[in-house]
């Protein structure tokens, strides 16, 4: 049968099935995906590298060396109509291919019906009134835990203490929400940590080993909840309001105030530019409220956003967000923050 067909054809059907959320969300997302999934990291998690990171090393040196060899041909006047159309054949094969891949290995999970159909939460609007209520209340939570956080901070030093912290916040979370189960552990250690800097990242998903990665070279208060972000992503959280709202049910879970802290304060943050726009003179009064403890981190993270700030970081950051428009997150970056949206509804409907 023609390679073309079948590519096709596969496309075709992938686009068919992603037309459904809650198809999706019953057939791919808690049938399909965890099966591969958990495959994945068995056959991954033992490894004590990063093996995606390597992967990802190894495809950029074998693209260059295909486009290099390619200019060569070119420069050799080699450029006929054959080597036109064997050229977009052959790149066009290649990228069908990679897109089969990446949905059937993850990308259906960006069509599935997802947190707000799981926790039935309403992904609307908020109110002025409740925006300012619930950063208040995160107020609260993050002075409350930053002294323990912080008598604590020298633990996040070792990596292994955040991952298996992150492990067991998760293994709290499941006792309320079995759906939030996570198997056979496989979090890593980016090799590339400081370039992630400057690309602007803090952590990925590699969907094609399975592996959560985690940049650890960021200030280090933020390390628990990047962690319980990723794995978020390993359970099928695509989109990154999603993933935001499963690590905050792990680390806010979790019994380490070092987890308690990380989340609260990075949901504190992605709530200050929506209280921003509607009361800014509230949000300076809220900020001022804040401990000295708290102030000294959002000045820590300032700088170090401000110091790795680079034109390669602003052109990764645009593709990036395009990327997640192209995948049912319209608001690009944005949607980091859109799990203040689902916050203060899930608070009052599944507080104790």
């Amino acid at each position: 049968m023609n390679v073309w067909i079948v590519l096709i054809a596969l496309i075709v059907l992938i686009k068919c099935w992603a037309l459904n959320p809650v198809f999706v969300e019953t057939t791919y997302s808690q049938s399909f995906y965890p099966l591969i999934s958990n495959l994945l990291r068995i056959l991954t998690g033992w490894i004590p590298f990063s093996l995606g990171d390597l992967l990802y090393a190894l495809a950029v040196i074998l693209l260059t060396r295909v486009i290099l060899k390619w200019f060569s041909r070119l420069k050799q006047q080699k450029s006929n109509r054959d080597f036109w159309k064997e050229t977009g054949a052959g790149v066009l094969k290649y990228v069908l291919v990679i897109y089969i891949v990446f949905n059937v290995f993850w990308g259906l999970n960006y069509n599935r019906a997802g947190v707000a159909f799981q926790f039935q939460l309403k992904d609307t609007a908020i109110s002025k009134e409740d925006l300012s209520s619930l950063m208040y209340w995160l107020r609260d939570r993050v002075n409350e835990t930053e002294a323990a956080a912080h008598a604590n901070r020298s633990q996040l030093k070792n990596m292994d203490y955040i991952y298996s912290g992150a492990i067991d916040a998760y293994s709290v979370i499941k006792i309320k929400h079995p759906f939030l189960e996570y198997k056979h552990p496989s979090v890593k250690s980016s090799l590339f940590g400081v370039m992630g800097n400057y690309f602007g990242y803090t952590g990925y998903y590699n969907p094609f080993t399975g592996e959560a990665q985690v940049n650890t070279k960021v200030p280090s208060f933020v390390l628990p909840f990047t962690t319980c972000h990723e794995i978020g992503h390993q359970l099928g959280y695509a989109k990154e309001n999603e993933a935001n709202f499963s690590g905050f049910l792990a680390a806010a879970a979790s019994k380490d105030p070092l987890f308690n802290y990380s989340v609260y304060l990075d949901l504190y943050m992605y709530g200050r530019p929506y209280l921003y726009r509607s009361d800014s003179i509230q949000l300076k009064k809220i900020d001022s409220s804040l401990s000295p403890a708290v102030k000294d981190d959002f000045k820590e993270l300032q700088q170090f956003y401000k110091k790795y700030e680079n034109p390669v970081e602003k052109v990764i950051d645009f593709w990036y967000g395009q990327f997640l428009k192209a995948n049912q997150q319209p608001d690009g970056k944005i949607t980091y923050s859109r799990v203040i949206l689902w916050l203060q509804e899930y608070e009052r409907k599944y507080k104790h």
